[in-house]
């Protein structure tokens, strides 16, 4: 079977997540600047990074925690690429679902936009 090498479409977001390295005993806290079902980048200053390192990280979607493994696929001094490391059908829903919760929260406010330039013009 043949795989993609394009990343999957990223969805813009400003989403602030704790992570862990694997081997870290302290949670840092990041922000998830885009998204896809393959991967996301997170923006950290300060912290070095290292390909294939594992994160874990911990983000709130609809009012419940979620956590999602990761291993970084590339850094430089303003984060990280990440590539998720789904191990169920599960982790694949969570990103799926933030994905979804941006994605409507965007139509709702267009909308409401929209309304408000109807009622201009």
């Amino acid at each position: 079977m043949e795989t993609n090498k394009f990343p999957a479409p990223r969805t813009a977001l400003y989403l602030e997540v704790g992570f862990k390295k694997n081997y870290a005993r302290e949670e840092t806290k990041g922000i998830l600047k885009n998204i896809s079902l393959s991967g996301a980048f997170l923006e950290v200053r300060g912290e070095g990074f290292r390909a294939n390192e594992k994160l874990h990280l911990r983000f709130v979607v609809g009012g419940r925690e979620r956590t999602i493994a990761a291993c970084v696929i590339w850094c430089n001094s303003h984060g990280c690429g990440v590539k998720f490391a789904p191990t169920n059908n599960r982790d694949v829903q969570i990103v799926d679902d933030l994905i979804y919760f941006v994605e409507n929260s965007r139509e709702g406010r267009r909308s409401v936009l929209d309304k408000i330039f109807k009622k201009v013009s």
